[in-house]
C-alpha cells in the first residue's frame, strides 16, 4: 500500500488491486493534487458531507475515471439522485462491501453532519488494511476496531477544536494497536494548529510500538 497525503483529512491509496481515494478535498488550502492530476481511480470514499471533506471533488473524480463512490447511505443516495453517479454503494455503520479484491467497511465516528451519520472506514487490500478515522473524537470501541480489523496503518486527526487532538490521537493509537500511524486533519486553519513532532513523541512516551509517519501534503509513504 502506498499513502499519498493530499492534504487535510485526504488520501490516495495505491495497492497492487485498486487506486483508493478518502475525502478528497482538492480545494483545501493545503491540497497536493488538482482535479486535473487525476488520471486514474477505482473507488472513492467519503466520511461524512462537511465541505472539508470532499464529497462534490469525490463526485467529480468517479464521473472522471468511472470510479466507484461508496458512502453511508443518504450521502450514496445523494451522489446517485443529485451527483448523477451510477456505481455507487450505500452502506450503513457496520456493514461492509467487497470491490473486486478490495473489502470496505463502514465505522462509526462522533462528529457531527448534515446527511447520514460521520463515519470512518477500514480498508482491506490483500496487501494489508488501512483504518481512516475520518473526523472524530476518541471513542473507546476504537479496541473493538482492533480486535476485529487489525488495521496495519492507522489515519488518525490530531488537531483538536472539531476532531480529536493529540492527547486523544495517542490514546486512540494505544487502543487500535496499527503498525504505522499517518496524522492529519491539522494545520489547514488557524484553530487546529498542531504540531506532529508532539503527536510521534506522545506515541513514543507511551512506548508503544507502532511507527509514526508524518507527511507533508504532497508526500509518500509505504506499507510495509
Amino acid at each position: 500500500m502506498k499513502f499519498t497525503y493530499i492534504g487535510h483529512a485526504g488520501f490516495k491509496i495505491e495497492s497492487d488491486e485498486k487506486t483508493v481515494f478518502v475525502d478528497p478535498w482538492l480545494g483545501a488550502p493545503t491540497a497536493a493534487l488538482k482535479m486535473e492530476d487525476i488520471g486514474e481511480a477505482d473507488i472513492v470514499l467519503v466520511t461524512h458531507d462537511h465541505g472539508d471533506h470532499g464529497y462534490e471533488e469525490g463526485v467529480q473524480i468517479c464521473k472522471k475515471t468511472g470510479a466507484t463512490f461508496v458512502a453511508i447511505n443518504e450521502i450514496g443516495i445523494q451522489a446517485k439522485s443529485e451527483g448523477g453517479l451510477e456505481k455507487v454503494h450505500t452502506l450503513n455503520i457496520g456493514g461492509s462491501v467487497d470491490i473486486d479484491q478490495v473489502r470496505i467497511t463502514l465505522v462509526q465516528a462522533f462528529h457531527s453532519c448534515g446527511r447520514g451519520a460521520p463515519t470512518g472506514f477500514v480498508v482491506t487490500f490483500p496487501s494489508g488494511s488501512f483504518y481512516h478515522a475520518g473526523d472524530t473524537g476518541i471513542f473507546s470501541s476504537m479496541e473493538l476496531l482492533r480486535d476485529l480489523y487489525h488495521p496495519d496503518v492507522a489515519l488518525l486527526p490530531i488537531g483538536g477544536y472539531y476532531t480529536m487532538d493529540i492527547k486523544q490521537a495517542t490514546l486512540a493509537t494505544k487502543l487500535l494497536g496499527p503498525k504505522v500511524v499517518i496524522p492529519m486533519h491539522y494545520n489547514t486553519f488557524p484553530v487546529i494548529q498542531a504540531d506532529p513532532a508532539d503527536f510521534q513523541r506522545a506515541v513514543q512516551e507511551m512506548k508503544l510500538s507502532t511507527e509514526v509517519r508524518v507527511l507533508s501534503p504532497g508526500e509518500s509513504t509505504s506499507f510495509p
